[in-house]
C-alpha cells in the first residue's frame, strides 16, 4: 500500500463529508503511547465532528468491553486515522480481532508511526490523522435515551462511553481533506 502525501491542514481548512467520512469509510481510533510501544487501535464507524467549548471536537464511542478502552482510560491523547477504499480488508481485520489475543496491527500490514503532537499514533498509509487530546467522557445510560430502538444496538447491555477529544492537529491529502486543496 502507498504512503499518502499528507500536508498539515489548519482546522478552519478541514474539509470532511461527516456522514460518509463515519459511515461508509470508517477510521481507526488509536491510543496510547508510539513511544513506549504500548497503544491498541480499532475500526469505528460511530462518531461526530463539531464546535464544544469554542474548541475543534472529535467525538467518539467506545464500548468497555472493547480493548481499546483500556487504552482510552489510560492515555489523555488519541488519534482518527482515515484510509483510502485499498484498505478496507485492514480495516476490517483491526475491527473484528482484539489486541488482547495477538498482534493485529502486524497482521493487517498497516505500519503505526508517530504523531506530530499526541503520544498516540497514526498510521503510514493514512490518507487524513487527526491528533485528538481527551476533555470529556461520559457513559451512555439507558434510561437517557429517548428512542427505544436504540436499545437494539446494546443486546449484552455494554453502553459505550463517549469521549470529546479536541482536534489538536490534523494531517491529510490536501486535495481531498482541505477546503480549495490548501
Amino acid at each position: 500500500m502507498n504512503v499518502p502525501d499528507r500536508q498539515a491542514i489548519s482546522i478552519e481548512n478541514l474539509l470532511l463529508r461527516s456522514y460518509q467520512i463515519w459511515d461508509q469509510q470508517w477510521f481507526l481510533l488509536t491510543a496510547g503511547d508510539f513511544s513506549k510501544r504500548h497503544f491498541n487501535t480499532m475500526t469505528v464507524s460511530w462518531g461526530a465532528f463539531g464546535c464544544m467549548w469554542n474548541r475543534p471536537i472529535a467525538l467518539v464511542v467506545v464500548r468497555p468491553t472493547r480493548y481499546t478502552f483500556e487504552f482510552m482510560e489510560k492515555y489523555n491523547t488519541f488519534t482518527l486515522s482515515a484510509f483510502p477504499e485499498t484498505a478496507r480488508n485492514a480495516l476490517s481485520l483491526l475491527g473484528s480481532r482484539s489486541g488482547r489475543e495477538g498482534d493485529k496491527i502486524s497482521a493487517s500490514g498497516l505500519t503505526p508511526i508517530s504523531s506530530q503532537v499526541v503520544a498516540a499514533p497514526g498510521f503510514a498509509e493514512a490518507e487524513l490523522i487527526l491528533d485528538c487530546q481527551k476533555v470529556f467522557a461520559s457513559d451512555f445510560r439507558p434510561e437517557q435515551f429517548l428512542d427505544e430502538t436504540i436499545l437494539s444496538n446494546y443486546p449484552r447491555k455494554d453502553y459505550h462511553r463517549m469521549y470529546f477529544g479536541e482536534i489538536k492537529a490534523a494531517r491529510g491529502l490536501a486535495e481531498k481533506y482541505a477546503v480549495n486543496g490548501q
